[in-house]
């Protein structure tokens, strides 16, 4: 487990943080900008010296002020991931990477190859950096990270300066980091869908202080979290390819239920991420077959909530095996149709994001 308390004022901005965070897996630290991610971040990297500040990953103290422990940045077990890649330009890929292992101590190489297979990076190790794309540095600078042997893996918004074709490039590669990595990664980012594809934890900050943790879909799924979170409301679900349907739809199952979405070129038994945003689910008081949306499910009001948008409201919404979706709509369409915890209603999903 990860353990890390953290209060630290600067230039009117306060972070106090308390958490426990997993030791395995990808935990996103999300919120708008100014929230306090990347401050966060730089604490439990060392670079930001937290006067009241406690960090343990694994039972091994990487500080304590309280008993005068801090180790320095250089000395922690970690890797380090930034929105530039940063790789030296009179070097070709190896030579970089070849330079962060001897900096890191690893001067046998070790995880060379495995590193450079899992980001498929082994095409490019003649190359200088120059002649990369943005996406193809950041899977270099990735690799890098891994060949120091870090015990930790830290990633300050990666994507952030890549446009949208070489995010789509380099996102299938971070999730194998997710699945094949036994260490765990903090990810920051205030981009939902990148969240929802990659992260197994998330971490809700604003104004500097956790405003809910735990594992993604149940997180994403809460009706209590400030308004200001209602604009990026919706939940995920891990699905599985059940068929290909023979009018084209590809027919996706989770223990909910099953989805219809337009054909994926994935074999059947295929896992795949959906993101349901609130914004996509209306609701009706009785199902109707004169519709054509496909995705409808029974569904019971759990909670009601006000959001940051006047007239509109957040509705939570459980299915009967307890799988939870989430509605954003008018203050109106709650009143006319009596929109109330406890009310059986039928869900109509109109738009499936598929996080693959």
């Amino acid at each position: 487990m990860i353990e890390a308390t953290f209060q630290l004022t600067r230039s009117g901005f306060r972070l106090d943080v308390d958490l426990r965070l997993p030791e395995k897996g990808v935990t996103a630290l999300f919120g708008h900008s100014g929230s306090g991610k990347t401050t966060l971040l730089r604490c439990v990297a060392g670079l930001n010296r937290a006067p009241a500040g406690r960090l343990t990953v694994a039972d091994e103290i990487w500080q304590d002020e309280a008993k005068g422990i801090f180790l320095p940045t250089h000395k922690r077990p970690l890797g380090l991931v930034f929105q530039e890649a940063s790789l030296f330009p009179h070097l070709s890929v190896r030579k970089n990477l070849e330079y962060g292992m001897k900096r890191s101590g690893n001067k046998a190489g070790e995880g060379f190859d495995a590193s450079i297979d899992l980001l498929g990076i082994r095409p490019l190790l003649d190359r200088a950096p120059e002649s990369l794309s943005g996406g193809e540095r950041q899977r270099v600078a990735v690799a890098r990270a891994l060949l120091t042997r870090p015990r930790l893996l830290l990633m300050d918004e990666p994507l952030a300066a890549l446009d949208l074709k070489r995010k789509l490039e380099i996102l299938p590669y971070l999730e194998k980091l997710r699945e094949e990595l036994d260490i765990p990664v903090l990810y920051v980012s205030h981009a939902p869908d990148e969240v929802a594809r990659l992260a197994d934890h998330l971490v809700l900050l604003e104004n500097g202080q956790v405003v809910a943790s735990g594992p993604l879909t149940e997180t994403l799924a809460r009706a209590d979290l400030p308004p200001t979170f209602a604009d990026d409301a919706g939940i995920v679900l891990e699905t599985t390819v059940a068929a290909h349907e023979a009018d084209g739809l590809t027919r996706l199952e989770f223990p909910g239920g099953k989805l219809y979405v337009s054909h994926r070129d994935k074999p059947p038994g295929s896992r795949l991420r959906c993101r349901i945003h609130a914004s996509d689910v209306s609701l009706a008081l009785a199902a109707h077959g004169d519709s054509s949306i496909l995705n409808t499910f029974p569904v019971t009001v759990q909670a009601v909530v006000a959001t940051d948008t006047p007239g509109h409201i957040l509705a939570q919404l459980a299915l009967q095996d307890g799988t939870l979706l989430l509605a954003r709509i008018t203050e109106r369409s709650r009143v006319a149709l009596g929109i109330t915890p406890g009310l059986p209603v039928v869900a109509q999903v109109k738009s499936v994001a598929l996080l693959a």
